[in-house]
């Protein structure tokens, strides 16, 4: 029996949830920024809402339009789908067990 993911990333999420780590720490938004600095700050934002909104991530502040606001607000992977998450992103194959029994 397994259990498959059923989340699926584009690469932009991939790189934000990457940037912000799978730690029980937040991450300031101005640590983000430069974490994933070859995003432009309005993709940034448009995907971090995204992320929110779905609550993938969470955040000590939903309302935030530009870098400036960004930068001040605090960010970290919801606990709740943390094992996802981390599964969605480094999908390993399970390993089958034999259906083979030893007899004595």
């Amino acid at each position: 029996m397994s259990k498959e993911s059923n989340i699926n990333l584009d690469g932009t999420e991939v790189s934000v949830i990457k940037a912000l780590g799978f730690g029980s720490s937040d991450t300031l938004g101005a640590d983000l920024i430069a974490n994933c600095g070859e995003l432009p700050i309005a993709e940034l934002i448009d995907c971090l809402q995204g992320l929110i909104g779905i609550g993938y991530v969470v955040a000590d502040k939903s309302a935030f339009y530009k870098k400036e606001e960004l930068e001040k607000v605090m960010f970290r992977v919801n606990s709740g789908y943390m094992k996802d998450l981390r599964d969605a992103l480094d999908p390993r194959p399970e390993v089958k067990k034999s259906k083979r029994v030893r007899r004595e």
